[in-house]
């Protein structure tokens, strides 16, 4: 794949998670906001006037999102630099939020596919990668009537499969897992499939993930300290950034 932005590039944006996403103050976020309003934070130059101080005034969830870099492309590409500001009402900002989620999913499987591509190579990754790319520029009509949910299934078979590969041999098998707040620094979680283990509050300080698969993985309060997860599979910023960590962790 040729190089892609997959990360969040918010000078080349116009703020478009802050006004077309909806959020709760249970979420994480400081207050309640429906979906296509403007964050009462947000100046008139779609910048946040509390950026610097997020995370203590109550807005954890803005530091830990990420739109993998769809919303700059939404905004330069998809709609040639116009901004949210220039829709003519509630119809076209809702078609721009459709947009928006739809190609952050976009992205955020070309993140995971472009991990095959370095880890274990597939000519099947590279496939489903290239029909994304089409969609990812594609009319929002096409991105909007693109079937994601089987898009993403296809993704999830081809991310299982590489994962294997590199996992061999597997460790244990703790796919979904409830382990919430349990102290796990004495277990052997190398090579381990953790996927959409719900891994909230756990104690993993120390720990040697290996290539153990974080895909999914809920670590919202998760103690990292000093855990190494520099050859974990398909670990994301947003999920870390949920997670605490310090210096000594390894990513």
């Amino acid at each position: 794949m040729p190089p892609l932005e997959l990360a969040a590039d918010c000078s080349r944006c116009h703020a478009l998670c802050c006004v077309l996403l909806p959020y709760r103050r249970e979420g994480g976020f400081g207050a309640d906001k429906p979906g296509g309003v403007a964050c009462h934070h947000l100046r008139t130059d779609d910048r946040c006037e509390i950026h610097a101080d997020l995370r203590d005034l109550g807005w954890p969830s803005c530091v830990a999102f990420d739109c993998f870099g769809a919303g700059q492309h939404v905004t330069q590409v998809t709609y040639a630099g116009a901004s949210w500001r220039d829709a003519s009402g509630e119809g076209e900002l809702g078609e721009m939020a459709a947009v928006l989620s739809t190609l952050r999913r976009v992205h955020e499987m070309l993140l995971h596919l472009g991990e095959v591509a370095e880890r274990s190579p597939d000519p099947a990754a590279d496939a489903l990668a290239e029909r994304l790319l089409v969609l990812r520029d594609g009319t929002p009509v096409e991105i909007l009537t693109a079937d994601l949910d089987d898009l993403q299934e296809e993704c999830g078979d081809v991310l299982g499969a590489a994962s294997r590969r590199v996992r061999r041999p597997a460790g244990p098998d703790l796919t979904h897992a409830d382990l919430a707040g349990r102290d796990l620094r004495r277990h052997d979680l190398r090579a381990a499939s953790l996927r959409g283990a719900l891994l909230i509050g756990a104690d993993l300080r120390g720990v040697a993930f290996g290539p153990a698969d974080l895909l999914g993985a809920d670590l919202r309060g998760a103690d990292l300290r000093g855990a190494d997860l520099s050859e974990a599979l398909f670990v994301t910023g947003p999920q870390l950034a949920g997670a605490r960590t310090d210096e000594s962790t390894v990513r």
